[in-house]
């Protein structure tokens, strides 16, 4: 069981910067590949970013490419997602998952795979 918690949303002009912190508990994190979604009312919920459990491999949705940047440091249990030049089409609750893997280099774009998830941060891009 890993117990995930989002910190670091908040509200932002367009251009601005913010970075999303995942702390996880539980069992040991550097057996879990990590992952950013994202949800706006009325939506699905949206690929954001990935990344492996050894960090050596990650991926990100194309609207993100540029501007985001996923990392993880095992040691402190803790992954980020770096945000910069946001967009008003960023806004929705962030949410980090995790799933548990044997494989060092395994990354995920669809959250059916992902067991665990946390409750969610809201970030809020204005114009």
């Amino acid at each position: 069981q890993v117990q995930l918690v989002e910190s670091g949303g908040g509200l932002v002009q367009a251009g601005g910067s913010l970075r999303l912190s995942c702390a996880a508990s539980g069992r040991t994190f550097n057996s879990y590949a990590m992952g950013w979604f994202r949800q706006t009312p009325g939506k699905e919920r949206e690929f954001v970013a990935a990344i492996s459990w050894n960090g050596g491999n990650f991926e990100y949705v194309d609207s993100v490419k540029g501007r985001f940047t996923i990392s993880r440091d095992n040691a402190k249990n803790t992954m980020w997602l770096q945000m910069s030049s946001l967009k008003p089409e960023d806004t929705g609750v962030y949410y980090c998952a995790a799933i548990y893997t044997r494989d060092y280099f395994y990354i995920g774009r669809n959250s059916d795979n992902y067991k665990y998830w946390g409750q969610g941060t809201q970030v809020t891009v204005s114009s």
